[in-house]
């Protein structure tokens, strides 16, 4: 069971990359022409949500093996630090805008192809994917673990480490110098003690 869900979510992962890619957006946008620009990551993100759907079933259908469950107390520390993860989550996402993360705003704007803008305030001064580290501080706080709940998290961190790497590569080449001076500055997932004064 463990292996064919990260099996299946390797693939998710590879697929779910190569959309993400600007060749796969260049490739839209000669298919679709300006038409791309304004739906593309709606339907990107619509797809990376149905097609994850069949993974999170294979977690609940195939044979399990319970491994451990955080007693009382205890398991209030974990419930309280998953609310923090859900506000972290919540407040990134408006910090970047979530009708635009969503693909709303690019889809109902009257010019989709307005450039991004890079956001290095709030989380994003303390991280440079608080997104990622909330996900990921949400699942690993999961009172309950299984074998088939650990492959899920394993899977789903990796790719976090993975697609990061491709994000930055994007960033990078959309911000120049600017991206490269924050990056040189914020970790990826795992804050500092001291960090650099908020930047809007």
């Amino acid at each position: 069971s463990p292996f064919l869900i990260l099996l299946a979510f390797a693939l998710y992962g590879l697929g779910h990359s190569l959309m993400a890619s600007h060749r796969a957006k260049e490739l839209a946008r000669r298919w679709c022409g300006s038409t791309a620009d304004r739906v593309y990551r709606l339907v990107f993100n619509a797809g990376g949500v149905i097609t994850l759907l069949p993974i999170l079933a294979l977690v609940g259908l195939l044979p399990d093996h319970h491994l451990y469950t955080i007693p009382f107390p205890w398991t209030l520390l974990t419930l309280a630090g998953q609310g923090y993860a859900i506000y972290m989550l919540l407040a990134s996402l408006q910090q970047t805008g979530t009708a635009e993360f969503l693909g709303l705003q690019q889809a109902l704007a009257d010019d989709p192809s307005k450039p991004p803008k890079l956001v290095m305030r709030g989380f994003y001064r303390w991280v440079r994917h608080p997104l990622y580290t909330a996900s990921m501080l949400f699942l690993w706080l999961t009172p309950m673990m299984s074998i088939n709940l650990l492959a899920l998290n394993l899977a789903i961190s990796a790719y976090f480490a993975v697609g990061a790497k491709f994000e930055e590569r994007k960033l990078a080449r959309d911000f120049g110098r600017a991206y490269l001076d924050y990056k040189a500055h914020t970790p990826m997932f795992f804050p500092r003690l001291k960090t650099r004064p908020s930047q809007d």
